[in-house]
């Protein structure tokens, strides 16, 4: 299931391309079959396992293109291991929200990306998250969950302000913040429930079929509903400073 639009978002074979924040690896896997050469970077060394065994497994199975390639990456979103100008493209995909230090982890973005690179971010959208949140404590106080709730204005901002130019943004999957908020009601971790499975097995076999009906459902509710909001954002040839700094210095945290 992905949520970045790479038809809006094209990912050309051969570019480096980075995935922060990769998790289990559903963009990682999608940028390596168009040919890229993929970064898979995340803080959880188990998680970044899995993605390294898909990796050989979609090789094995010829799955990608010959030229391409793909590695993991373990470390902190807040001091990344590579140079400046480093990625043609990265994807940011439901991370920024865990992230307590968000504008510095922004910077670091900034920092590896080449000028005139895309960067694509998605965080869940506030509607939707703020009913999660209002139906479940436990939805956002585990251990590495969700510490902000961001607008779309407010992000759109914190890039800018970063030094990043906004180019567009779209919401996506509409069916799936009715699933989550029935899991907030009757319990996050109650996996029993007969609600939450029957909605859980009907979100599946979406995904497996993607049959007209639901497409068009999720087309009529992305704007409304969306549990994710997608904003696309470029480095400019010749960044603006971010607030507060001359334009002639980098910042601090990317030195």
């Amino acid at each position: 299931m992905l949520t970045v639009d790479f038809q809006r978002f094209r990912v050309t074979p051969g570019e480096r391309v980075l995935d922060m924040g990769c998790g289990a690896g559903r963009h990682a896997f999608e940028l390596y079959r168009r040919g890229a050469h993929v970064v898979a970077f995340d803080l959880d060394a188990e998680e970044l396992a899995g993605v390294e065994k898909m990796f050989g497994a979609m090789r094995l199975e010829g799955e990608v293109p010959e030229d391409a390639s793909a590695e993991t990456v373990q470390g902190d979103a807040l001091t990344m291991p590579f140079p400046d100008d480093h990625f043609d493209k990265i994807v940011a995909s439901e991370v920024l929200e865990h992230i307590p230090d968000d504008m510095r982890a922004m910077r670091e973005l900034l920092r590896v990306l080449k000028p005139g690179g895309q960067l694509a971010v998605t965080v869940p959208s506030w509607l939707p998250e703020r009913l999660c949140w209002a139906l479940s404590e436990d939805y956002h106080t585990a251990p590495g969950g969700h510490v902000r709730i961001y607008t779309r204005a407010e992000l759109e901002a914190k890039l800018k302000s970063t030094g990043f130019r906004v180019d567009g943004h779209h919401h996506a999957h509409g069916l799936h913040s009715p699933y989550w908020w029935i899991k907030c009601a009757v319990g996050v971790n109650n996996d029993g429930n007969p609600l939450a499975k029957a909605y859980h097995q009907v979100l599946v076999w979406d995904i497996m079929k993607r049959p007209l009906a639901t497409r068009l459902a999720e087309k009529a509710l992305n704007p409304v509903i969306g549990k994710s909001v997608v904003v696309y954002v470029t480095k400019p040839a010749r960044p603006s400073a971010p607030s507060g700094r001359p334009a002639d210095r980098e910042p601090a945290d990317a030195l």
